[in-house]
């Protein structure tokens, strides 16, 4: 049994299988349509989602199988012991899928489940969405290899789990932040990126997006925390330190190519993007939000062993 907690618990060829299949549904997703009957996902939400609730709940659907959606403060989840809750609710399903405040709290929940556990989201990682953005990039690149994939704003969840997934896909991988988002920090898996050969942090912005291929970004400001008074001052500092690594026109001619535009959504326009360059003719940021559905569907036809 294998969950999918981080980019890491995959290796690089299970990665670029799971990145082909995803491709291959969304191109002719007929012959998929029942895999997954009498299949049961459930999914856990300490957090609110679209992409993610809409994606894999559509998506299981589509494979013929069912999902059950239950917000945690809804369960007795935050009340029992988390990995005594894993274990009885992978009684009930066939998989789970969990987005959680606390990488912590995945971890216990995997640990007590019998069935394959999905990271939606916590505050170290984001697998399922670098997963989606390396189908993205293959669509419309046609490759993976030798892309340069630069990631501007704040270094976070998104930029773990995508940094690691490009090494894993050959890409090279361009970090040019002016800081982390302390929760985020994994030393280890930084180790293992800059031995890749493929990894590269880059202070000066300019040298970052020479000849780059795709420029990413997410928002500074973590969302459940944007309009929260109590964050109010660290959010007027994030602002003016990350002003100057705003996407937005003026970015991208320093690639000196056409450079696709990503995001993972929701975006705040006038901050870490743009409104003009979010809805750029280069800007796939909506064909990558669509490919959620298909890149879940590959996984979880994958961590089943149904392909």
């Amino acid at each position: 049994m294998t969950d999918f907690l981080s980019v890491r618990d995959i290796s690089a060829d299970d990665f670029s299988t799971i990145v082909d299949l995803a491709i291959e549904i969304k191109r002719d997703p007929a012959p998929w349509s029942d895999k997954l009957k009498g299949k049961t996902l459930g999914m856990i939400f300490q957090k609110t989602s679209t992409r993610t609730r809409f994606s894999f709940e559509a998506g299981m659907t589509q494979l013929g199988g069912h999902a059950i959606f239950a917000q945690a403060q809804h369960t007795q989840i935050g009340i029992a012991d988390m990995t005594d809750e894993g274990k009885v609710i992978s009684r009930y399903v066939d998989l789970i899928m969990a987005r959680m405040v606390a990488n912590r709290d995945l971890v216990a929940l995997a640990e007590g489940s019998e069935v394959p556990v999905i990271n939606g989201c916590d505050e170290r990682y984001h697998p399922a969405q670098a997963l989606t953005d390396l189908v993205t990039i293959k669509e419309a690149l046609g490759r993976t290899e030798d892309i340069k994939i630069v990631y501007v704003g704040i270094a976070n969840n998104v930029s773990n789990s995508l940094s690691m997934a490009s090494v894993y896909s050959k890409a090279r991988f361009v970090l040019c932040v002016p800081e982390f988002d302390p929760p985020a920090v994994d030393e280890e898996q930084l180790d293992i990126l800059q031995a890749s050969g493929r990894y590269e942090q880059i202070d000066d912005l300019a040298a970052a997006m020479k000849d780059a291929d795709v420029v990413y970004t997410d928002t500074w400001i973590n969302m459940e925390y944007f309009d929260d008074p109590v964050f109010a001052e660290e959010k007027k500092r994030r602002i003016k330190t990350f002003k100057p690594y705003q996407v937005n026109e003026a970015l991208l001619k320093l690639s000196g190519r056409r450079t696709l535009v990503m995001h993972c959504l929701p975006a705040h326009k006038g901050y870490e993007v743009n409104k003009t360059v979010l809805y750029h003719p280069d800007s796939v940021v909506f064909d990558q939000a669509e490919n959620r559905l298909h890149a879940q569907k590959a996984l979880m036809l994958w961590l089943l062993g149904e392909c």
